[in-house]
């Protein structure tokens, strides 16, 4: 259990040897329940987990004791009397999640239950490389500082990167918006630029967790999540857990061969598929349709709802080339859900286009939904996989996330 090395404030436990497994079992138990349902009675507890009302009062008494739980209220009794009910003590532990794009860096802090207490963000440094890890450095410092919470509670941290991270050796592939990050190695220079245990996950691929966590995918156990904005990705949920493949690099859908010549070898450094529905896609197929030069990919949709008949043609072809990419990741995956992300495809104009296309190519039915958490996903995302990791760590306790809600972060969405 956790006080078998330390309490929830840091202060060390000296024993001689780890906890039985039985009374791990219990801490288990009783912490997954609280996690589930809150605010709850000891003899709740022992009813919910069938443990005996002596071991769940031993467990969660030394749990208070150690900073873990707090008395939250009473609750009344059938014959009038009143029991202390427990909840887990926010401030025992906190999460660190990151999302590192090329254009914004954002940083947040949750604490053990999955509440945000600060969020923080800023442009991403230009020079890229180990400019950018100093940022990260400095923003936080300026998220501790400004929230007031002990840098020793500061447990676990997730950061949503674009490219393929390489489990393995902790670098980045194929992340050309951020330059000179595949030059070093990320995890290990961002883990001792801000001494927290750091995990580094593909950005899409949070933000898929972030939609089954919180969003458009709540519930579903399949589905594929396509964010296309100034890049494109897919995330794949699979039976409840997110697809990463050999190398990391399970949705890469960027080299689909679909969308131009896939023997022109500049698909190999930017991606077929890519280059032919991502941001600057849009821009420049608007422009050979007759469009006005420079126009900017927030005017194109503008002039899309102004009734705007180039900007239609553009965004019309685009959706046709998506339809054909999602077709071929339901060959293979067999979906029963479509979540549509990033700057580009989580507009509704762009949605509408591939509903209307889908049953021509596919023969199933196939729901395509907008994201909902828009340009907070990967965030999102990554709070949850940090806080499963602490609850994992902590209490053997996988797979919570999806039923504890987030605060402070989901509310306000809006549309970029």
């Amino acid at each position: 259990m956790p006080s078998s090395l330390q309490t929830a404030a840091g202060t060390k436990v000296t024993r001689t040897q780890s906890p039985p497994v039985a009374r791990q079992l219990s801490v288990r138990s009783i912490m997954e329940s609280i996690l589930r349902r809150g605010p709850t009675s000891r003899a709740e507890l022992a009813k919910i987990t069938g443990l005996s009302r002596q071991t769940t009062t031993q467990v969660v008494l030394e749990l208070e004791r150690d900073g873990w739980l707090q008395v939250s209220g009473k609750t009344q009794g059938p014959l009038g009397r009143s029991a202390p009910t427990y909840e887990l003590n926010p401030a025992s532990a906190y999460i660190l999640g990151i999302r590192l794009e090329g254009s914004v860096v954002q940083m947040a802090l949750a604490d053990i239950r999955g509440t945000v207490v600060i969020e923080l963000s800023e442009p991403t440094a230009p020079p890229g490389g180990l400019a950018v890890i100093q940022q990260l450095g400095r923003l936080y410092l300026s998220l501790v500082r400004q929230s007031g919470v002990q840098r020793d509670r500061i447990r676990v941290g997730v950061m949503g990167s674009p490219g393929v991270v390489d489990p393995k050796t902790g670098r980045i592939d194929i992340a050309p918006s951020i330059p000179h990050l595949e030059d070093i190695n990320v995890v290990e220079e961002l883990r001792n630029e801000i001494g927290v245990p750091l995990t580094i996950e593909n950005g899409v691929k949070l933000a898929a967790l972030g939609e089954l966590w919180q969003g458009a995918a709540r519930g579903i156990r399949n589905f594929a999540y396509f964010g296309i904005g100034s890049g494109v990705g897919v995330g794949v949920v699979a039976d409840g857990r997110l697809l990463r493949g050999a190398r990391g690099a399970a949705g890469e859908v960027a080299y689909l061969p679909i969308g131009g010549d896939p023997f022109d070898p500049m698909g190999l450094v930017k991606g077929t598929f890519e280059t032919a529905v991502n941001s600057a896609a849009i821009i420049r197929r608007y422009e050979s349709y007759g469009g006005a030069a420079g126009t900017g990919i927030g005017d194109i949709f503008a002039a899309l709802e102004a009734g705007d008949r180039i900007a239609a043609a553009a965004i019309d072809e685009t959706a046709r080339i998506v339809t054909l990419g999602i077709s071929a990741v339901h060959a293979v995956v067999d979906p029963e859900l479509i979540v549509l992300g990033g700057s580009v495809g989580r507009r509704a104009s762009v949605a509408e286009r591939i509903r209307v296309l889908l049953p021509r190519v596919i023969p199933d039915h196939l729901p395509v939904n907008s994201s909902v958490l828009a340009d907070r996903a990967t965030l999102v995302g990554a709070l949850g996989e940090a806080l499963n990791l602490l609850h994992a760590d902590l209490f053997g306790v996988e797979a919570i996330r999806r039923e504890i809600s987030m605060t402070n972060l989901t509310a306000g969405l809006r549309e970029a």
